[in-house]
């Protein structure tokens, strides 16, 4: 599949967990799923008191497998770029992070995941935001002009890590910070797992092997580049939701513990 097929069916499918969000389904990387199945990846990423006064909408359309916003030390003023924004939950809390006099920007390709964010923004009160409509590998903002960019399992998504990960530079400001929330492949992984377009979606299959992400922020002009694991996935845990995109028991068994949620810290070297 080239990488115009892999971003329509990105975009096919997160529309549609905007779409059960509003309705009041439960998601889970981007499908319908039960809270079991949801918790290898995207459960319990956020503690109560920081999602207590966001819309219960933005909680709900949380699809990650981190919490870029604790990990990354937002200051006062400065200016946040949240890559794949989705329902806008860590854009929200970034913005509280950042305050009045900072900014939080959100970028997403998916006009029914916009239409959310904005009016959970709206719900929000919160004035210092805007969503941005565009693909992470090609983003709407001047060189220089971010402090922080985050993201929260979505650069796995991209068919194109290597532009993603070149215009992240070339958005941040010299001394500025690299700090994204991603799932990260530690060895050898089947190839029945990187064949499947389901698991791809799902936040599995288009994951990086942790020495190539390094590699591919060096070659972008990263330096300080730091790979945290935050939660490894043990076969067990995922089972539910391998065996459901048609995964064997011998192949799920292969994957034990090979893949990792991550903190993926990197710095934009000043002149």
């Amino acid at each position: 599949m080239n990488d115009d097929g892999v971003r329509e069916l990105v975009k096919q499918k997160y529309g549609q967990a905007a779409l059960r969000v509003v309705s009041g389904e439960t998601t889970c990387c981007g499908s319908t799923s039960s809270p079991s199945a949801c918790d290898p990846v995207t459960s319990n990423l956020y503690a109560t008191a920081e999602t207590a006064d966001l819309p219960s909408e933005a909680v709900a359309a949380s699809l990650g497998c981190g919490n870029p916003t604790a990990l990354a030390q937002l200051k006062p003023g400065e200016t946040v770029l949240d890559l794949g924004s989705g329902g806008g939950i860590d854009v929200l809390l970034s913005a509280r992070r950042v305050g009045a006099t900072g900014k939080a920007y959100g970028l997403d390709m998916t006009d029914e995941m916009l239409a959310l964010a904005r009016e959970n923004q709206r719900k929000a009160g919160l004035t210092n935001v805007e969503f941005l409509k565009g693909e992470i590998e090609h983003i709407p903002l001047p060189p220089d002009s971010v402090d922080v960019i985050i993201s929260n399992c979505v650069i796995n998504l991209s068919a194109d890590k290597d532009a993603v990960l070149a215009e992240a530079f070339r958005v941040l400001k010299p001394g500025g910070r690299f700090a994204v929330s991603d799932v990260v492949v530690r060895g050898e992984v089947p190839a029945e797992i990187r064949r499947s377009v389901e698991l791809w979606i799902g936040c599995v299959a288009g994951a990086l092997e942790e020495s190539e992400y390094r590699a591919k922020l060096a070659k972008a002009g990263f330096a300080d580049v730091d790979v945290e694991p935050t939660r490894i996935y043990t076969a067990e845990r995922a089972r539910d939701a391998l065996a459901g995109a048609g995964l064997d028991a011998e192949a799920i068994a292969l994957i034990d513990g090979k893949f990792i949620s991550a903190f993926v810290r990197a710095r934009k070297p000043r002149p």
